[in-house]
């Protein structure tokens, strides 16, 4: 019967290249992984190794016994990462998915309050396009989808959707480019260099049919799904960008950034969809109830 731990140490004096390091790295005497390895050989009647002047190597059926034993010990380590990583048995998981259209200030804003809860909670997020996100609430995976959206009509899909809130956008630059287009807000935006949410992003369409309406046409230099990329660019002078209205002190104080102007004919809703109808988890509890009380409390 194979010996794992015979075969461990056969596995890591090959990968370390000597009995010397494998020593240090298990710390045992030579003489204990040495002997070892030979009950190895024995039990099978071939050589792993053999001396070549004074370098240890790799014979054939060594060559060919390492990559067996790189997946078992790696399949072993994998194993024991996922069992640490599960969470205390009193721990409530929360496992959250959100939409990559979502500001990244706004999805912390409203998941902070499940950290204050009484009950321990361990928290999972993951972000991504939102009809990967409700495939994986309707099969249990996630308990609750982060989204700019209430939950699209046109998919089969079980979900309820609850309206966190909504706020204005807000118009930011660095202190030179505002400096630039002083003027009335939002005619000072004609002719502006303009980093903008992508395509996906509600608050796209509602931003250029404002723009429309008031007649004014700024330049479009870059388009973003990510905002917190969108921020980045325009931190660094690219453009005129915008953010939600209800984290424009946040903005201004995180980017260095001034602030041009703000408005409420546009704005961005955001939404927490659940398979309930009657919200019985304690983390969606915190976010819906902290949302309102904390983050939505005034339209800007």
């Amino acid at each position: 019967m194979l010996n794992y731990r015979q075969l461990h140490y056969f596995w890591v004096v090959a990968k370390t290249g000597s009995i010397v390091r494998a020593c240090e790295q298990l710390n045992l005497t030579p003489q204990t992984i040495s002997g070892q390895i030979s009950l190895l050989e024995q039990t099978f009647g071939i050589a792993l190794f053999q001396r070549v002047g004074r370098q240890l190597e790799l014979t054939e059926a060594g060559r060919q016994a390492l990559p067996y034993a790189e997946q078992m010990f790696q399949t072993g380590n994998e194993l024991e990462a996922m069992l640490r990583a599960q969470p205390d048995e009193q721990q409530i998981l929360f496992r959250v998915g959100v939409a990559d259209v979502v500001p990244k200030s706004i999805v912390y804003r409203l998941i902070a309050p499940t950290m204050e809860l009484s009950e321990p909670i361990r928290i999972t997020c993951r972000e991504d396009k939102l009809e990967r996100l409700l495939a994986d609430l309707a099969i249990q995976r996630l308990d609750l989808v982060i989204s700019d959206s209430p939950m699209p009509t046109h998919l089969d899909i079980k979900g309820y959707s609850q309206k966190l809130g909504e706020c204005g956008i807000s118009f930011f630059a660095t202190q030179a480019l505002a400096d630039e287009h002083r003027g009335d807000f939002p005619q000072c935006l004609h002719g502006a260099p303009l980093l903008i949410p992508g395509a996906e992003t509600v608050v796209r369409s509602r931003l250029q049919r404002w723009f429309a309406e008031q007649q004014i046409q700024p330049k479009i230099i870059g388009e973003f799904d990510d905002s917190a990329l969108m921020q980045a660019f325009g931190q660094s002078g690219s453009g005129i960008f915008i953010a939600p209205s209800v984290i424009a002190d946040e903005v201004v104080r995180q980017y260095g950034v001034a602030l041009i102007g703000q408005t409420v004919a546009v704005t961005e809703s955001f939404y927490a969809i659940s398979v309930e109808r009657k919200v019985k988890h304690p983390g969606i509890v915190a976010i819906t109830e902290g949302a309102r009380r904390e983050l939505f409390t005034t339209l800007p």
